[in-house]
């Protein structure tokens, strides 16, 4: 497959296990865990695909998720949202602001990546 990801991440246990499984998949990760510069990673690294969690250090996914939604370059970029909490509203949010897909933690690993390559695969 050899599809680029970015996962923006800051729980060092998950970003180990995604990038476990997708490693092993034949995918190149890559993982930041700031939220202040997310969006400039994301703009720079151009990935096919991004897993961005909601709680991040200094800037919420949700934030970073509407700045790259409004950006011509990162429009149609494919978009898992991750977070602990699964309550509708977050779901809700996490749509209203364009996220592709949405995971609650604690997810299984076939679960995720049977979510990035429909992700990936709809996009090429």
């Amino acid at each position: 497959m050899g599809k680029h990801i970015l996962v923006i991440e800051d729980e060092p246990n998950i970003i180990e296990a995604i990038r476990f499984i997708l490693s092993r998949d034949g995918w190149r990760v890559d993982t930041h865990s700031n939220g202040e510069d997310a969006v400039e990673v994301v703009k720079r690294t151009l990935p096919d695909v991004l897993v961005l969690d909601v709680m991040l250090p200094n800037k919420s996914g949700y934030d970073i998720l509407k700045e790259l939604r409004e950006a011509e370059d990162t429009r149609a970029l494919p978009i898992l949202m991750l977070t602990a909490r699964g309550q509708t509203k977050d779901r809700e949010m996490a749509e209203r602001y364009g996220a592709s897909q949405f995971m609650t933690k604690p997810f299984s690993n076939a679960e995720v990546l049977e979510n990035l390559r429909q992700l990936v695969g709809a996009d090429t």
